[in-house]
C-alpha cells in the first residue's frame, strides 16, 4: 500500500494495487514508475515524461515546489556493495572449487587465478560481449541485451542504441522505449526494426500473462466466484500466511504475497515469450469476423469507440476467459450500467439551472412504420437520451401530443428550459407553439439542420438541379458498380472518394456533386487515358454515354451554378452540426453571410438569383426564432464586429428574450439599464483580455468571465448562448427501435427500455469532448458499397438497364477477356480489342 504521507497520492490512483502504477486524477493517463514519476508528471517537469495538460495550475506549482524541497534518496549501500564486488562473484565458478572465507590462502589463490583469467578473457572480448559487465546480477529479461546500468543501479539504465539515459521505471522502461509505446517515455529512433517488434510482443504478452496469474491467485483467494481450492494445500497455505504475519522479514512477506500453492493450476501462455505468433493473431482475427457474420452484426460497430477497448479489457484476463452469458447481459450487465449512466445523466441535470437546457424531439419512423420520438435535452456539459416513445396513435392529435411534451417539460423542469426544437411537422408546430403560450418560459423552433434539409430538397425540385444531378448520378452508378472502374477512378483521385457521405440524404447529394464538380479534371483525364480507351467498356453504349456526360460543357456549367447556391448552405450546417459545442450564437450570422455569398457568386445581379434567394427565405421564416437574433446581439465576436449593425429584428428579438426568459421585473430593469455597458465596452469588457477573447473564446465563456459585475445580465447572456440549433446527429439504430416498441410485455418492456437508454447514452458520452468537426459530415471510416449506408443508394445503385449484348457491364468483378482460340485470359484488368 502506499505511504500516507506523500503528498502524490491525494492526486492519483494506484492501479491494481501496483504502486508503480498511478492513474493521473486528471488527465487519466496511466504512469508507470511509481509517485515520483507521477509528481514530475503533474509538475510537467520535461525530460523524462509528458506533462499533464488537464492539471489545475495551484496542483502544479505545489508539485513542481515539492519536487525542488524534497530530500534526496539515501544510496542503497547493498546496491553499491553488490556493483563493486560484481567481478568476484564467480571466482569459484571459474576455478571450478568453493572458497572459503576462513581461509586467507585460497582466497588469495582465487584472486590470482581470477585476475589472469580476466586478462586472458578481456583480450579476446567484442564491445557486444563488454555489455554483460553492467547487466545486473542473475539478469535473465530480454531488455539487458539491448541497455547497460550506470553506476551499477538498475534504475538508471543507458540504451544502447541512442545512449539516451532512462531515470526511473527500471529494464520496463527501457523495453517501453525500444518497442516505441509513447505515454511514459519518448520512443528511441535508432532501434532496429526487428529489436522493436521484439519488445513490442515481448511486452504484449507479458501484460497478458501477468494479468492471468493475478486472475488465478484471486480466484484462489475467493474473490472470484468460480474460485477453485482445494482441501489439502489450505491448511499449508494458511500455516504460511501466519508464519509471514508474525515474522519481520521483508523478504519473507514479499515471497509469501507472490506464492502460489502447488495444486493450483495456473493457464500456461501458448505463445513464445518474446514473440506472438502472427497465426494466433490471424486465428482472433478470423474468430471476431465469423462471430459479426453469423451474428449479423453491422460492420461498422468496428468503428465503435468500445470495439478495441472490449478486446484490451478480455486481453487483460488472459486465456480461459468466459465470455458473459445471454442472462448476464440481460440482466445485472445491464443494470450495471444503466446505473453508470444514470450517474452521468445526473451530473448534467445539476448543470441545467445555471446554463438551462435545450430539449431535442427527435422524431423517426422504424421498419414497421410506426412514428417513433426519441427526447434528448443538450447542455453543454453534454447530451443525454431522456426517453423513447411509440407515437404512432397520437401523432395527429394535438391535445395527446402536448399532454406528451407537457410530461418531458415537469421531468426536466420548465425553468431549466430555454429551447425547445423539433421538425417542421404541423402537429408538432402547433403543440410547441400551445406550450410556449402556457408556459412563457421558454421559446420553441424548429431545428436548423431540418431547415437547410428543407432548403436543399426545394433546390433539388427545380428542374435544371433536377436533370444536373440525375447525370452526376448515372456517373457514379457507372463507377461504383465495377471493381476494375473503382480501382481506376481512385487512381486518378489519390485514393479518393467521389462520394460524401452525410447524415441526411439532401445534403449528401450537394456535397457529393460539390466533389464531383472538383474531380473534374481526373474524371476527364480518366476518360482520356489509355487504359479506358483500350477497355471493351469505351465501346459500349453506357460508357460512351457517360464519357459525354464529363465532357459536356453545360453539365459542368450547372453544376459550378448549383454550388453557389448549395455550398453557402452547407457552410450554415456546419455550423449549427458544431459537435458538442453550443451554436445560438452563430447561426443567425451565418444565415445572413450565406445569403450575401449567394448574390456576390452571381455578380449582386438579384434577378439571376432571385428564386433561389425567395425558397432560403421562405424556409427560414419557418424556423426562426428570437433566440436566435438575440445570441446573434450578445456574441461579442458579431456584435464588435465592424460591419456588424443592430436591425429592427435583432432588436425586438432581444426584447422579447429579457421578457420571455426573465420574468422577475427586476431583474429586467437591470439587464435593459447594464446591457450599455456591454455596447459600449466599458468596466470588465474593456479589459485588454476581454477584447483578445472576442474571438478566441466561446461567447458564453466570455461572458462568465468578464460580466460579473451585472449578474443579471450575466446570467441572461449565458443560458441564450449555450443552447443547441440543430439535433443530436447520429445513425439511429433500427434494432433498439424495433425492439423497444414491439414487446407486449411490462417486464421484457422494462428492460428494454433499459437497453435503449444505455444504448443512446454510451453513444453520446463519446461525444463529450468539443468536436473538431462537423458530426453532420461524417468523417470515420467508410465503406460505400454497404448495406450500413442507407442513404448513399442513389449514388451506387445498379440502374437496372444495363446488361447488353450479352454482358452485364456493372459487374462487381474485375472484367477479363477470354482467348477464343485457346482459351487462355488475355488479360485479368482489361479488355483489349
Amino acid at each position: 500500500m502506499p505511504r500516507p504521507p506523500d503528498i502524490g497520492w491525494q492526486y492519483g490512483t494506484m492501479i491494481g494495487g501496483h504502486r508503480h502504477h498511478v492513474k493521473c486524477n486528471y488527465c487519466h493517463r496511466i504512469m508507470i514508475g511509481g509517485i515520483t514519476r507521477f509528481k514530475k508528471h503533474l509538475a510537467s517537469k520535461r525530460g523524462e515524461i509528458k506533462g499533464c495538460e488537464a492539471v489545475p495550475k495551484e496542483v502544479r506549482e505545489i508539485m513542481a515546489h515539492h519536487l525542488a524541497t524534497r530530500k534526496p534518496r539515501r544510496p542503497n549501500k547493498r546496491r553499491r556493495k553488490t556493483a563493486e564486488g560484481t567481478s568476484a562473484a564467480p571466482a569459484s565458478t571459474n576455478l571450478g572449487m568453493e572458497s572459503d572465507a576462513s581461509d586467507p590462502d585460497m582466497i588469495d589463490a582465487g584472486q590470482e587465478v581470477l585476475t589472469f583469467n580476466e586478462a586472458e578473457v578481456h583480450s579476446q572480448r567484442t564491445a557486444e560481449q563488454q555489455f554483460e559487465d553492467f547487466m545486473p546480477p542473475r539478469a535473465t529479461d530480454i531488455g539487458w541485451a539491448h541497455g547497460v546500468m550506470v553506476n551499477g543501479d538498475r534504475q538508471k539504465i543507458e540504451c544502447k542504441y541512442c545512449h539516451k539515459v532512462i531515470l526511473g521505471g527500471g529494464i520496463s522502461r527501457l523495453k517501453q522505449h525500444l518497442a516505441g509505446e509513447r505515454g511514459n517515455i519518448a520512443p528511441c529512433d535508432q532501434v532496429p526494426e526487428d529489436v522493436k517488434v521484439q519488445m513490442q510482443q515481448h511486452l504484449g504478452f507479458k501484460g497478458l500473462e501477468n494479468c492471468s496469474i493475478q486472475q488465478t491467485i484471486e480466484e484462489y483467494n475467493g474473490d472470484a466466484p468460480n474460485a477453485t481450492s482445494t482441501s489439502s494445500i489450505a491448511p499449508s497455505y494458511k500455516r504460511r500466511e501466519k508464519d509471514v504475519n508474525e515474522g519481520n522479514s521483508n523478504k519473507r512477506k514479499k515471497a509469501d504475497m507472490l506464492y502460489i500453492p502447488q495444486g493450483l493450476a495456473l493457464p500456461k501462455p501458448t505463445m513464445h515469450l518474446s514473440f506472438a505468433s502472427q497465426e494466433n493473431t490471424d486465428q482472433a482475427d478470423t474468430a471476431v469476423a465469423k462471430f459479426m457474420y453469423e451474428a449479423g452484426i453491422p460492420l461498422t460497430a468496428a468503428n465503435s469507440l468500445y470495439f478495441q477497448r472490449m478486446a484490451d479489457a478480455i486481453a487483460a484476463v488472459g486465456p480461459g476467459y468466459k465470455m458473459p452469458s445471454y442472462h448476464s447481459l440481460k440482466g445485472k450487465l445491464l443494470s450495471r450500467c444503466t446505473t453508470e449512466l444514470g450517474e452521468f445523466s445526473k451530473e448534467l441535470r445539476k448543470s441545467w439551472e445555471v446554463t438551462g437546457c435545450t430539449v431535442m424531439v427527435d422524431r423517426l419512423k422504424d421498419t414497421a412504420g410506426r412514428s417513433i420520438i426519441n427526447f434528448f435535452v443538450y447542455c453543454p456539459k453534454g447530451t443525454m437520451f431522456l426517453r423513447s416513445v411509440d407515437v404512432s396513435h397520437i401523432e395527429t392529435n394535438l391535445d395527446d401530443l402536448v399532454d406528451l411534451f407537457e410530461s418531458i417539460i415537469q421531468d426536466v423542469g420548465s425553468r431549466n428550459i430555454v429551447h425547445f426544437l423539433s421538425d417542421s411537422a404541423p402537429w408538432y408546430k402547433a403543440a410547441g407553439k400551445v406550450l410556449m403560450d402556457k408556459y412563457k418560459t421558454f421559446f420553441w423552433s424548429v431545428c436548423v439542420n431540418h431547415c437547410i434539409e428543407l432548403m436543399l430538397k426545394g433546390l433539388c425540385e427545380m428542374d435544371e438541379v433536377n436533370g444536373t444531378m440525375t447525370k452526376a448520378k448515372k456517373i457514379s452508378q457507372f463507377l461504383y458498380n465495377d471493381a476494375w472502374l473503382l480501382d481506376l477512378l481512385k487512381k486518378n483521385t489519390e485514393g479518393k472518394d467521389i462520394i460524401r457521405p452525410a447524415m441526411a440524404q439532401s445534403v449528401m447529394d450537394f456535397l457529393t456533386l460539390q466533389n464531383i464538380f472538383s474531380f473534374r479534371g481526373s474524371l476527364q483525364q480518366m476518360f482520356t487515358s489509355n487504359t479506358w480507351e483500350e477497355s471493351v467498356l469505351s465501346k459500349q453504349k453506357l460508357g460512351m454515354d457517360v464519357k459525354d456526360i464529363v465532357f459536356d460543357l453545360q453539365f459542368w456549367h450547372s453544376c459550378g451554378k448549383i454550388i453557389k447556391v448549395s455550398e453557402p448552405l452547407t457552410r450554415v450546417l456546419c455550423i449549427a452540426e458544431s459537435g458538442e459545442k453550443p451554436s445560438m450564437g452563430f447561426v443567425f450570422d451565418a444565415f445572413e453571410k450565406a445569403k450575401r455569398e449567394i448574390l456576390l457568386a452571381f455578380d449582386n445581379q438579384e434577378s439571376d438569383c432571385l428564386r433561389y434567394l425567395e425558397l432560403i427565405n421562405h424556409v427560414r421564416d419557418e424556423f426562426h426564432s428570437p433566440l436566435h437574433s438575440a445570441a446573434c446581439y450578445l456574441n461579442p465576436s458579431i456584435f464588435y464586429n465592424s460591419r456588424f449593425s443592430i436591425t429592427n429584428v435583432i432588436q425586438k428579438g432581444l426584447l422579447d428574450c429579457i421578457e420571455t426568459l426573465e420574468p422577475d421585473l427586476t431583474a429586467q430593469d437591470n439587464i435593459t439599464k447594464h446591457k450599455s455597458f456591454y455596447e459600449d465596452a466599458l468596466g470588465d469588457f474593456s479589459r485588454p483580455m476581454a477584447l483578445r477573447g472576442r474571438e478566441t473564446l466561446h461567447p458564453a465563456t466570455w461572458w462568465s468571465m468578464y460580466a460579473s459585475d451585472y449578474p443579471d445580465l450575466q446570467r441572461f447572456a449565458v443560458r441564450i448562448l449555450s443552447q443547441m440549433c440543430s439535433m443530436t446527429a447520429f445513425k439511429r439504430s433500427t434494432y433498439i427501435n424495433d425492439c423497444v416498441h414491439s414487446s407486449k410485455n411490462r417486464i421484457e418492456a422494462a428492460t428494454l427500455n433499459d437497453l435503449t437508454f444505455v444504448h443512446y447514452n454510451l453513444h453520446l458520452q463519446q461525444r463529450q469532448p468539443v468536436a473538431t468537426e462537423s458530426k453532420c459530415f461524417k468523417n470515420e471510416e467508410h465503406d460505400l458499397i454497404s448495406p450500413d449506408n442507407y442513404n448513399v443508394g442513389d449514388w451506387i445503385d445498379d440502374p437496372g438497364m444495363l446488361a447488353m449484348e450479352g454482358i452485364n457491364l456493372l459487374d462487381a468483378t474485375p472484367i477479363a477477356a477470354i482467348d477464343k482460340v485457346n482459351g487462355n485470359l488475355v488479360n485479368n484488368d482489361l479488355v483489349t480489342n
